[in-house]
């Protein structure tokens, strides 16, 4: 397969999906600085009394948990990322389209919000639902759904291998059997 057929076969939609997350995630990360910024804390309703927009220096992971350490999750951010990259590619069934929606959400994500923590040192989280115990992000809420919802694909479909090649795989299987006159009774 042409390097041209594996981009556009398995990253193509994959990598659309992450560009508008990314882009949608630091948008409203820079909109929410610029109104409210750069005081931690400061909030403004929405849609008063169950969600407005609080403004957090989040320096641990989704939702504000493990507070304190941001330079090891940028790391660990990475390698999770390059990980799910990779295990997507060799190990799921990768030419499905919710598959690739899921591995969409994930990645970019985890890039809008790798890409704070190298510019600021701390995520920008400020969706405030009052019911949920934590404050987040576009890029939070992006990976929970995409692991959940792939999850869920997954469990329900029973697939786990990836789909490469299942028409030439086929054709294969065709072209190697014996003609039905020839098999042994």
């Amino acid at each position: 397969m042409s390097i041209n057929e594996e981009l556009r076969r398995y990253w193509l939609r994959p990598g659309l999906l992450a560009t508008i997350i990314f882009v949608a995630d630091q948008l409203s990360k820079a909109e929410i600085w610029a109104a409210l910024g750069p005081v931690a804390g400061t909030s403004t309703p929405v849609f008063d009394p169950w969600l407005k927009f609080t403004l957090v220096r989040n320096t641990g992971v989704a939702f504000g948990m493990f507070q304190g350490i941001p330079h090891i999750f940028t790391v660990t951010s990475i390698i999770i990322s390059i990980a799910a990259a990779y295990y997507y590619r060799k190990h799921m069934p990768n030419s499905r389209f919710w598959v690739q929606a899921c591995l969409g959400l994930i990645i970019g994500g985890a890039i809008g919000n790798i890409v704070d923590r190298i510019r600021f040192g701390f995520v920008i989280d400020f969706i405030h639902v009052r019911w949920f115990p934590g404050i987040f992000n576009i890029a939070d809420a992006a990976i929970t759904c995409g692991v959940a919802l792939l999850a869920v694909y997954l469990m329900f479909t029973g697939e786990t291998e990836p789909q490469t090649g299942g028409d030439d795989r086929l054709l294969g299987e065709l072209l190697t059997s014996e003609p039905p006159e020839r098999r042994a009774p």
